[in-house]
């Protein structure tokens, strides 16, 4: 069998903080040959995003401000059959390329149906309240797989075309493509995409928690993204 290859898409917006630590914990796996490019789609960044991604050597493409424009944008430029969606302050923690090269054997062979697959959620931060968040997540994804942006996804190109990719979404463009995904072509990785806290600590984390659920309830509600965004803060 040809040896799975992934082209990993990031959006990117003024990321310089956490960027060099997501690009990181690819190289292991570009090493491999399994990471084949990475796609840094920016919105207009004014910081050092751009040279951060010259120096990874990773391709830099601009694109109109909107998370769901640029990932759209991002997967329109990649070569190869395998997209790994991924946000620019989130880092996959070691051994996930192991689990991801598994998981896209199995589908490529035909020993599973076609699926996507998601990371498990995991915070950069200490104390109860992110370990109870993370186990409540946990619970979200095992009984509803209902998984956020902030965990990855990884997806054949061919079942990323089939949905119709990323709707031109300024938010809420995760939940839009795993609504739309359903359950059955759903998979939750053991492995973890740790991401950024910085919220959650600014915002306090029951606070974060409750917005965040808002937003998600009244998308389903059809309330208009950009307004959601400013609810989002």
């Amino acid at each position: 069998m040809i040896a799975p290859m992934i082209s990993v898409v990031i959006p990117t917006l003024n990321a310089e903080a956490g960027l060099s630590t997501t690009l990181a914990a690819l190289v292991p796996a570009t090493v491999k040959g399994l990471v084949r490019e990475v796609i840094i789609a920016d919105g207009g960044s004014r910081d050092g995003t751009a040279t951060i991604a010259d120096v990874a050597g990773a391709q830099f493409i601009q694109s109109p401000k909107g998370r769901g424009i640029q990932l759209a944008a991002g997967a329109d430029q990649a070569r190869f059959d395998w997209l790994l969606f991924l946000h620019a302050d989130t880092m996959l923690e070691p051994g996930w390329d192991q689990e991801a090269a598994a998981f896209i054997e199995r589908v490529d062979s035909g020993e599973r149906p076609l699926a996507a697959a998601a990371f498990r959620f995991a915070l950069d931060d200490y104390g109860a309240k992110p370990r109870l968040l993370e186990m409540g997540v946990g619970m979200r994804c095992a009984f509803l797989r209902f998984p956020y942006g902030d965990q990855g996804l990884l997806i054949p190109r061919r079942l990323y075309t089939a949905l119709g990719g990323y709707s031109p979404l300024p938010f809420m463009e995760d939940v839009d493509l795993v609504r739309r995904l359903g359950r059955k072509q759903l998979v939750m990785l053991r492995s973890a995409a740790v991401t950024s806290a910085v919220r959650y600590k600014r915002d306090g984390y029951i606070s974060r928690s409750l917005r965040n659920f808002a937003c998600v309830s009244l998308f389903y509600l059809r309330v208009p993204a950009k307004t959601l965004l400013r609810l989002y803060g």
